[in-house]
């Protein structure tokens, strides 16, 4: 046995662990934790729902920053999609890493994104922005292999948006050439950020399926069937009939287990 074993069992036998119990125990205490969970469960998309239904701030100021082939607008940082989450990273001199490294919190952060286009295909884009120029942005995503476009902030974006001194995810939404303000997430609740569903279920959209409590004539579609390889949205526009097959076996499979659990709790 490995000393760094031996410490973590000599550890583990000074803490004040649970109790160790049979498998029906076991089982029985799972059911009791599981109807709190579900309970959160059915909180959290309650709290989505709410925010789909947040009023909208249009934004007027017309804000510039620097792409990696020159000036850009925030209408550009769409990239023509509907939707828009903006990440205001530390990532500029005066931050502690610099000139190597962003905020560890925001590197941290951003380790946590995943593919970028499981987002681009419900018609939302994700983006960073800090105050770096944008050759060292390049190479810092280089050298710790990010691929969310990453912007320059060139005037008062950051103050006028609440992220100034302090991390966090601002969304947004357009209507033609329209921008509105409909979201922020900061301080704690950015931690959690990072997965597909984290990033939809701060947007004015959702996850666009039919499960969701969305106002009327916002955009939805059957749960799962949308899902893809990343490699494949492009190749395979529709959805698979297969995999709807799939997934409507799954659905009944996932009621069947829904009911017994109700009954045992």
């Amino acid at each position: 046995m490995s000393k760094s074993a031996e410490s973590d069992r000599g550890g583990l036998a000074a803490m004040q662990t649970p109790p160790v119990v049979s498998r029906e125990a076991w089982e029985a205490a799972r059911l009791e934790m599981l109807v709190k969970e579900k309970a959160h469960v059915r909180a959290r998309d309650a709290l989505a729902a709410e925010r789909r239904r947040m009023p909208w701030m249009a934004v007027e100021k017309p804000y510039v920053f620097e792409g990696p082939n020159g000036k850009v607008s925030l209408l550009d940082l769409f990239e023509g999609r509907r939707q828009l989450i903006i990440y205001r990273a530390f990532f500029e001199p005066g931050v502690f890493g610099w000139p190597d490294h962003g905020c560890r919190g925001c590197s941290l952060g951003a380790d946590q994104v995943s593919h970028l286009s499981h987002l681009n295909q419900r018609d939302t884009t994700l983006a960073y922005a800090s105050r770096a120029p944008q050759a060292d942005i390049a190479r810092l995503k280089a050298r710790m292999e990010w691929e969310m476009p990453w912007y320059t902030i060139t005037d008062s974006f950051d103050a006028d948006f609440g992220v100034a001194e302090w991390h966090g995810h601002n969304v947004f939404i357009r209507d033609g050439e329209r921008i509105f303000r409909t979201y922020l997430v900061n301080s704690r609740g950015d931690e959690s950020m990072g997965t597909v569903w984290s990033y939809l279920d701060i947007t004015p959209f959702g996850r666009q399926e039919l499960w969701e409590d969305s106002p009327k004539g916002y955009p939805q579609g059957p749960t799962y069937k949308w899902w893809n390889w990343h490699d494949n949205y492009e190749v395979e526009t529709a959805p698979n009939a297969k995999w709807a097959a799939v997934t409507d076996a799954g659905e009944a499979a996932f009621r069947k287990i829904a009911e017994q659990e109700r009954k045992a709790t």
